[in-house]
């Protein structure tokens, strides 16, 4: 191991392609259930915390990996399933509303999947916010998916890390007997 560092900087969570598209699916969540759903009703808390806490956990699991790659994996497989949580919440207001959710082929689909590629959050978000409930549910699923794959891809990346170079013990370990060595 060259890398004579114990603690390694992930650095900025909001540097993750990952996190801003969280913040993203975060922010219109907000305003898709306050408006979807009546004052008092448990799904608006529900989705927003599901969003909170996939973006939290990318956070969260961030910070951890720079002493702990096995708990930032953890913590990354938690924002992970807390957007499939959420993913079931918007697929659900679509069915239980009678509205259709777009196929993977339709141009719809594919023009919202281009958008969530191509262009800013803010952007997103301003047309969310001018787009009727069905619409913005059919945008956040889209927003989840590409979401899941995003962590999928993080997920793997880490665990290769993890498989290349151990955990914080086994760092911790190597570099005391180099450093008892000297």
């Amino acid at each position: 191991m060259n890398d004579m560092t114990l603690i390694k900087s992930q650095g900025d969570h909001r540097n993750l392609i990952c996190y801003r598209k969280a913040e993203l699916i975060y922010d219109i969540t907000y305003h898709f259930a306050y408006l979807a759903f009546e004052r008092g009703n448990r799904t608006i808390d529900q989705m927003v915390q599901a969003a909170r806490s996939g973006k939290q956990n990318i956070i969260e699991g961030n910070a951890d990996m720079d002493t702990s790659i096995e708990m930032g994996i953890k913590l990354i497989n938690v924002a992970k399933a807390s957007f499939k949580e959420l993913l079931a919440d918007y697929e659900d207001y679509l069915r239980v509303n009678g509205y259709e959710q777009w196929s993977s082929d339709s141009d719809k689909f594919i023009a919202m999947r281009k958008l969530g590629i191509d262009s800013s959050n803010q952007t997103i978000l301003d047309i969310a916010k001018s787009r009727s409930l069905d619409i913005v549910a059919n945008m956040s699923i889209i927003l989840l998916r590409q979401e899941d794959y995003l962590l999928h891809q993080l997920l793997t990346s880490l665990s290769e890390q993890f498989l290349d170079n151990g955990g914080f013990k086994e760092r911790m370990h190597r570099m005391r007997i180099e450093r008892r060595g000297k």
